[in-house]
């Protein structure tokens, strides 16, 4: 039996770079920033994260 995908991830948009975007449209209100940011995805969430005051650990 196939899985089948549904929604974003049949776009080829994982949560990873869902993520990113929204993280970086509510930072920089860039549509540029955002889709290149979509593009790294999870290794950009988690430059996010390590880079801001409570990171990781709130």
């Amino acid at each position: 039996m196939k899985d089948r995908a549904t929604g974003a991830a049949r776009a080829g948009i994982g949560l990873g770079s869902a993520i990113a975007v929204a993280v970086s449209w509510s930072l920089h209100k860039s549509i540029l920033w955002a889709v290149i940011h979509g593009v790294l995805g999870w290794f950009y969430v988690i430059y996010y994260m390590l880079t801001r005051p409570g990171g990781f650990f709130g």
